[in-house]
This record gives C-alpha cells, sequence and structure tokens, in this order.
C-alpha cells in the first residue's frame, strides 16, 4: 500500500531543519554551567534525535555542527565531563559570547527601520519586524519614522516591485541612464521615459525616483510603483548629479503640487468609534454630535483631497465632511454618481 498524505507529513514534521538544530544546540550549550556529553546532546538536543537516526549518522552530523558554530564565532569549548567519566563535554563560554553594550545614533537607528521595511518577502519580514521589537524592548529607538520618510506598513504596496528599485539602484550607482514603462495613474496606458537617475528616496510613506528626464529636458520625479521595465542605456559615469541637488525637496515640491495641496485643513464629523482610518490622519479631534448622533470633529491636514475624499466615501454614512467646499462637493458628486448607478 502506498503511503498516504497524512504520514507523509507527519514524517516531514519530525525532521529538524539544520537552523533550528543549531539554534536549539546553542541554547542548550548557554543554558548548562557544567560540560555536557555528546550523548547527552544526542538525548536532549531536538535535531539530533529525529527517528531513524543512527549513533554514526549522530556522530558526523554533531561534528560538522561543532565546526560550523566555531566558524562562525560561537565560543565553543571542549572540557571534562562530570557525568561521562573519560568523556569530553561541551558548553559555550557565555562572557565570551555575550555581545557589548549596544547603542545606536539617529542615523543607525533610521537605517534599522528603513531595512525592516525594505525585507518584504514573507519569510524576512517577520524576522526583521521581530528583531525592530526586540531592539525596542531593550530601549533602542529604531523607529524614525519622520526622519526616514517610510512606513512599515504601507512600504511594500508604496515602494512597487523589488525588481524595479534593484534596478534602479544599481543604474544610480553606475550612474547610468534608464528606460522604463510609467503609467500615471492605474487607468492609463504606459509610456516609455528615458530618465538619468539621481536618486531614490521616500516621502510621506511612498518612494520616488528624481532625475533629469531626457523627453522633457527637465527635472521629473517618478513614483516608484508605477515604473515597470527598467533597463540601463549608455555607459557607466555619463549621469552626473547637478552641484546643491536636494532630492527630498525636489520630491516634495513634485508631490504638493501634483495633490494640490494648499496648507488646508479639512473638517470632518465622524461617527464615534468609527472611522479609524480617518481618525488616524487627524490632527486635532473635538466631541460633537450631528444629526442628533455622537461622534467627534476631526482637523485633518488636506495632502490630496481625491484621497481624503476616497476616505471618507469608505467610511460611509460614518462621516461627513464639513469643509473645505471643494472636498464637500467632491463627496457629493460621487454619492450621487453611486445612486445613479444603482438606480
Amino acid at each position: 500500500m502506498a503511503p498516504s498524505k497524512t504520514s507523509s507529513s507527519e514524517s516531514a514534521v519530525r525532521k529538524t531543519s539544520k537552523v533550528e538544530r543549531l539554534l536549539n544546540l546553542v541554547i542548550c550549550l548557554l543554558a548548562t554551567r557544567q560540560f555536557v556529553t555528546a550523548d547527552y546532546i544526542r538525548r536532549s538536543v531536538v535535531g539530533y534525535n529525529d527517528e531513524g537516526q543512527s549513533v554514526e549518522a549522530f556522530n558526523r552530523m554533531f561534528e560538522r555542527d561543532k565546526t560550523e558554530l566555531r566558524e562562525l564565532g560561537i565560543p565553543l569549548v571542549t572540557g571534562p565531563s562530570v557525568v561521562g567519566q573519560g568523556h569530553d563535554g561541551y558548553r559555550i563560554n557565555r562572557d565570551s559570547y555575550a555581545l557589548p553594550e549596544l547603542s545606536f545614533d539617529r542615523d543607525e537607528a533610521a537605517a534599522i527601520a528603513m531595512a525592516a521595511t525594505l525585507w518584504d518577502t514573507p519569510e524576512i519580514s517577520a524576522i526583521s519586524q521581530t528583531a525592530v521589537l526586540k531592539l525596542r524592548a531593550a530601549g533602542f529607538d529604531v523607529r524614525a519614522d519622520d526622519e526616514i520618510g517610510v512606513s512599515a506598513g504601507d512600504s511594500p504596496r508604496s515602494m512597487g516591485s523589488e525588481a524595479t528599485l534593484g534596478a534602479l539602484l544599481t543604474a544610480i550607482e553606475a550612474q547610468r541612464p534608464v528606460t522604463f514603462t510609467y503609467r500615471a495613474g492605474s487607468g492609463s496606458a504606459g509610456v516609455t521615459r528615458t530618465l538619468e537617475p539621481w536618486g531614490v528616496v521616500t516621502h510621506r510613506g511612498r518612494w520616488y525616483v528624481v532625475g533629469h528626464d531626457r523627453g522633457r529636458d527637465d527635472t521629473r520625479t517618478f513614483r516608484l510603483s508605477r515604473v515597470t521595465e527598467v533597463v540601463a542605456i549608455d555607459a557607466p559615469g555619463s549621469v552626473v548629479v547637478p552641484a546643491d541637488t536636494d532630492l527630498q525637496q525636489i520630491v516634495a515640491a513634485a508631490v504638493d503640487s501634483a495633490a494640490g495641496s494648499d496648507g488646508r485643513t479639512a473638517r470632518v464629523w465622524v461617527a464615534a468609534d468609527h472611522a479609524a482610518g480617518l481618525r488616524r490622519l487627524a490632527q486635532r479631534s473635538e466631541p460633537m454630535e450631528y444629526a442628533d448622533a455622537s461622534g467627534d470633529v476631526l482637523d485633518i491636514e488636506i495632502s490630496s483631497v481625491t484621497t481624503l475624499a476616497r476616505m471618507v466615501l469608505g467610511a460611509g454614512a460614518d462621516a461627513v465632511v464639513l469643509s473645505p467646499p471643494e472636498l464637500r462637493d467632491l463627496v457629493i458628486g460621487a454619492l450621487d454618481t453611486m445612486a445613479r448607478v444603482r438606480a
């Protein structure tokens, strides 16, 4: 009879990975104050006592693991075992293994937070975010969102594909122009652009590439999530960044211009305990009843009228725009359109 899927799955579960086995070994050897024998390790450490493993297989595996730990710089030391007379024992020298006290300046903390947001594959993301949490628990402020202009929650979507980012960073380092396909909006057709890239920066949680657009003969900013098919052209060293170029200022000005931002503040009423997304954007809030319903009036800085309108529409009857008239009219117009479509 062929083995069932269940029995194969159980067998896979019993097989311990190398990384897990080494980690278990390190934990065991750190936890002991005395030298423990290889036999004790075989019986007690998960990964060395998997079903069907012979003593000879264990000995070969344990020798390889000892060598690997030492190559990694882990101070595995050998000494006489108290339990097994005449047998070597093993433990890790805690004093040599412990790290010195860590400290980060503001730039280093920002770099750690930036790295954590870049690792967005499922396997790496969990590890990176866990590392950030552990550092924060130890008292290190590694979340410097205001300094690096990126949010971990938004990064994978706003950064675009890793292939796009990698191709652009490689071209920037080599000072090479690039061609790419750019879509101005989700429904727009792709257009080929040729850019002399100066740098990649973040602004308000989104990623942009800045440079000289050869087709427009002017400085241009492109959102990375709308860039695809990046190809480097020309010889290395053919791109020169103008002196005193402030990439962050260029992006901020371009984004504000595209969004029509003029420093206005919207006032939006939201029902009590609802519209969490709008509440997170609010600079201030104050309790207020509207149409006999309890809630709060939020003061929200407008960076994009259309984006804010979509958020208000998403909240449904739990959000009402009080001002400015442009935002209110945009929301009412969208509601009228939806009503006509449903009619």
